[in-house]
């Protein structure tokens, strides 16, 4: 799945938004580019479980 991540725009943030991911499913694979805030994840879990990590973590999420 894709989403969009705002208020993300650094290595630290792109740690902590990857760590969120991984805190619902460890296995989750996640791809980050950062200067159009866009994540990719390939998991088994589901949006409304990534979005509750992410933003737990101090982002927004938007679904693509």
């Amino acid at each position: 799945m894709e989403i969009t991540v705002r208020g993300m725009s650094c290595g630290p943030c792109a740690r902590a938004v990857t760590n969120a991911v991984h805190s619902v499913d460890p296995n989750a694979e996640v791809e980050i580019d950062l200067e159009t805030k866009r994540v990719a994840i390939n998991t088994i879990a589901k949006l409304p479980q990534l979005t509750v990590a992410i933003e737990k973590a101090g982002y927004l999420v938007e679904a693509s």
